[in-house]
């Protein structure tokens, strides 16, 4: 199965982010730090290059394991002094636990029933859940030829994803959950909730 080029090389991953959203790109990141304690233990699932530790949770002294299907990723991630496992969430094997469990703009991977990922979730954190997820998305333009460029860049290597959320779709599925904060982050390209993991109750 082809993965897309931006899945290949960190550097070209991050250019691309950096270049889709801008003056906002460090403030999604550094949104969700702020919701993560000092010397907490974080597992940060499907962490691409694994910004979100390298430079905003490194100096807060985690505990992070970032998990990710790319191999090029995980190993950035051991060379930057962070520890990371190859994994496929489309496993149904328990996930790693962790105080604070992440997820930052993969959910619509797991479309059209993300249900079983957010379960093990909910399932490996001891305190939250934190997602954090685009709801205004490139893949959904009404300009045919921009949306397929934005469903192929956006294959980590288990297939094309044509669906994506938005705010009301996501609210739907987060909905069963005891969501203990919400907030748009990234100038409104992303929703970020905080679950409270203690409380939710795994879905069938």
């Amino acid at each position: 199965m082809s993965t897309s080029v931006i899945y290949k090389s960190a550097p070209l991953y991050e250019l691309i982010m950096r270049a889709l959203y801008g003056r906002h790109y460090g403030a999604r990141y550094q949104a969700i730090a702020e919701q993560i304690p000092t010397g907490a233990s974080v597992l940060d699932v499907c962490c691409g290059p694994a910004v979100l530790f390298s430079r905003y949770l490194r100096d807060k002294k985690v505990d992070y394991i970032g998990l990710d299907l790319q191999e090029g990723f995980v190993a950035k991630l051991g060379a930057q002094g962070g520890r990371g496992q190859v994994w496929d969430l489309r496993d149904e094997r328990p996930l790693p636990t962790a105080d604070i469990v992440v997820m930052q703009a993969s959910l619509y991977h797991f479309l059209p029933d993300p249900a079983p990922v957010i379960n093990r979730m909910l399932q490996a954190a001891r305190q939250n859940v934190i997602i954090a997820e685009p709801i205004r998305n490139m893949a959904q333009s009404n300009i045919r030829i921009v949306a397929a460029i934005g469903r192929r860049m956006t294959d980590p290597g288990s297939g094309e994803q044509a669906s994506r959320f938005t705010e009301t779709t996501l609210d739907a599925c987060l909905a069963v959950n005891e969501v203990k904060e919400t907030q748009l982050i990234a100038g409104g390209r992303e929703k970020l909730y905080v679950i409270d993991a203690t409380k939710s109750v795994s879905t069938p």
